[in-house]
């Protein structure tokens, strides 16, 4: 009853509970899962004007396209960014203007006379450079009987999408070319620049002939440098620009000596091995079958070459890892050999193990006498030399591929049966012939080594070192890039402009660490020193070979840069100018020779020069301004001093040679229009981006 009684004075705070209670179900459930009113809602990484690049979407072409690829996941994405950007953009103009590609041209472009040319691409065959029909045709049998595999289906699907993309691509591409003309105007002024040439006579003071202590720099000047060339440093989203202290991790001396030491025993281990190719392959070195003459030995080839069979060579210091190689063989090897073989290369219908199969039983049909190998060479080989018998005929040492040139040379007897894989295929081989003139001797060797890496007390005692100059020097950036220029056994560095999903930073290249910088500077504030050290590997040994410390360094909004954030990208061009004007100055009204005395200048000649040439001879190199003022001059005439790129000229017109006018306009007029056209598959997507609504949030998520 007491219960009861106390259930009733509250009553009105209890129901406020349940109904809260039931509330928070509510929304718990409008929250959740894919059926939830915010379920649909799928995750972006962009927008190409204003249609979604989904994440899951993205995922999943990315697992399809590069399945097993061990290449740069980062560039990878880059990549596939591209392809979503370039896709939508393509997408949305060809609706505007109605076009696409119709089930039929479609079926053409994958396996008609004339395919696409990313089914060129991906289906040629390596060994005759040559669309493989075969396998083709293959797949498309599998796609008609629908038994093409799940993971094939996934690759297929994605690929259409890339043949359609890519041929309303071509499209448009086509309109665009027809659209251009040449006026009349455009191709006589071309004709007029193209046949007017010029001789001149020049000197070329260099910058450094004035000392930077001569001349005084301002932030003006910095500023009339950006204003004058607005276009250098124009930002299409917001960059910015890291500093980075670098502590490298190298081997001790103690460190080398180990790893000597540790080489000289395996050499002692070595010697009593009773399997070389086991003992090697225990300690990861490499052993081959094929036999090098003297010459073919890189390194220590006297030494190596002289040994006798089974004596051991080492240890020795071979690029950053000692080494030690042991003399297995030596035996004199034909200048040439002759050989015959059938190949039977893999397809879709026919995998690799099918072939190994097909070639066993081959060469147990000819070495039972039921059937020639010329005969079973006409019947199986998959080659041009099938109807020959499968004749190579001679072949000179690493005429082939590896596999087939070790076979033939230093391993099969004359008149056997031999099989080999290579790059084309399961091969039956036999060797019909052999030459032996200059009795060339060649030796088979195998190889151990041990990098000469840093010791875990070395990585860490370095570590150590970086801890505490972080600690010492991480109030802002600026002190902390001061404080490396002053420590010996470091690097500083400031990196360029990089934005929101660069993975490439200055000298530290590419890859998951530089990566995450960048992602930590994106959200950090000007000026702020990252908490933690980032870790670096060494990409074939995996040992920690830096320990990096990275701080925000400039901030750069979208737009044009001001001085003060590319002042360290332009501070040596704007001191050239500087110079530049104080040498065109002292210059003024002198002759070339004249000019050439005063600072102990070279004079020399360009020859047959024109008006639009975009590289002046001589080593003179790309140089506008000069090409601007040269081609007012009057024959005899001398320009003023000129400041250009690579120093101060001054030039005299020594001949003027003026063209005829135009005697085929529109032959003139066809070219120039067929020039543009060649650049319009070139420019087109650029220019389309540059007019799109981009937005990018990759960064976000990697």
């Amino acid at each position: 009853m007491a219960l009861i009684s106390t259930i009733r004075k509250n009553s009105a705070l209890i129901v406020v509970l349940i109904a809260l209670g039931l509330f928070g179900f509510i929304i718990q459930d409008m929250m959740g899962g894919q059926n939830s009113i915010f379920g649909s809602i799928q995750p972006s990484i962009g927008k190409i004007n204003g249609q979604k690049v989904d994440l899951n979407e993205f995922n999943r072409t990315e697992s399809v396209l590069y399945a097993g690829s061990s290449g740069d996941i980062y560039s990878r994405r880059s990549a596939l960014w591209d392809y979503f950007v370039e896709k939508a953009l393509i997408d949305q103009e060809a609706a505007k203007l109605g076009i696409g590609v119709s089930k039929n041209e479609l079926n053409d472009l994958q396996f008609g006379p004339e395919p696409s040319p990313i089914i060129m691409q991906r289906f040629m065959d390596q060994s005759t450079q040559q669309l493989n029909r075969e396998q083709l045709n293959a797949i498309k049998q599998q796609i008609t009987a629908n038994t093409l595999p799940a993971t094939a289906r996934s690759y297929w699907a994605i690929q259409e999408q890339e043949i359609i993309k890519d041929r309303m691509q071509t499209k448009l591409i086509s309109m665009v070319s027809k659209g251009l003309y040449t006026p009349s105007w455009v191709a006589e002024a071309n004709q007029k620049e193209s046949a007017t040439m010029m001789e001149v006579v020049y000197t070329r003071v260099p910058f450094d002939a004035v000392d930077n202590s001569e001349v005084s720099i301002s932030d003006e000047d910095y500023e009339n440098y950006l204003k004058e060339n607005p276009g250098l440093f124009k930002f299409d989203e917001e960059a910015r620009k890291i500093g980075l202290v670098t502590f490298d991790v190298k081997p001790t001396k103690a460190d080398s000596a180990a790893q000597r030491g540790k080489i000289a025993d395996f050499i002692v281990e070595w010697r009593q091995a009773t399997n070389d190719t086991v003992f090697v392959e225990q300690h990861l070195g490499t052993i081959d079958g094929a036999y090098i003459k003297k010459e073919g030995l890189l390194q220590n080839a006297d030494s190596i070459f002289n040994l006798p069979v089974g004596a051991i060579f080492g240890p020795y210091v071979d690029g950053n890892s000692f080494r030690a190689v042991k003399l297995l063989d030596r035996k004199v090897i034909p200048d040439s050999v002759k050989s015959r073989h059938i190949l039977i290369a893999p397809n879709a219908n026919l995998p690799l193990a099918a072939c190994k199969a097909r070639i066993d039983s081959i060469k147990n049909v000819i070495e039972k006498g039921a059937s020639t190998f010329a005969d079973m060479a006409l019947r199986f080989g998959t080659d041009g030399t099938a109807t020959s018998g499968g004749d190579l005929g001679y072949t000179g040492l690493n005429g082939m591929v590896k596999p087939y040139n070790d076979l033939i040379f230093f391993q099969a007897e004359q008149g056997k049966l031999y099989t080999v894989e290579t790059q084309f295929g399961i091969h039956l081989v036999e060797v019909t012939g052999k030459k032996v003139t200059s009795n060339s001797t060649g030796v088979r060797v195998a190889y151990i080594g041990e990098a000469i890496r840093p010791s875990k007390e070395t990585e860490n005692s370095r570590f150590e070192a970086a801890q505490r100059f972080l600690n010492a020097n991480n109030q802002d950036v600026e002190s902390l890039l001061a404080a490396a220029k002053k420590t010996k056994g470091i690097t500083q560095e400031t990196s360029p402009a990089v934005n929101a999903n660069e993975f490439f930073l200055g000298s530290l290249g590419s890859g998951q660490q530089p990566r995450e910088i960048i992602r930590w500077a994106f959200g950090a504030s000007k000026g702020q020193v990252a908490p933690d050290i980032f870790t670096f590997t060494d990409p074939v040994e995996f040992y920690t070979n830096k320990y990096v410390i990275a701080g925000l360094k400039t901030v750069i909004a979208k737009g044009l840069a001001k001085a003060d954030q590319v002042k360290e990208d332009i501070e040596t061009v704007v001191i050239n100018r500087k110079k530049g004007e104080l040498i065109a100055g002292k210059l003024k009204g002198k002759s070339v020779e004249a000019a050439a005395a005063q600072y102990s200048a070279k004079i020399d000649t360009m020859r047959n020069i024109r008006f639009n040439q975009s590289f002046l001879p001589n080593n003179v190199g790309a140089e506008p301004r000069v090409n601007a003022n040269v081609f007012k001059l009057k024959q005899g005439q001398t320009s003023n001093p000129v400041v250009g790129n690579g120093g101060v000229f001054v030039l005299n017109a020594l001949f003027v040679t003026t063209p005829n006018a135009a005697t085929d306009i529109n032959q003139l007029k066809t070219t120039l229009s067929g020039n543009a056209r060649s650049q319009v598959s070139n420019r087109f997507m650029p220019a389309f981006r540059k007019m799109a609504t981009i937005k990018d949030k990759r960064s976000k998520y990697f």
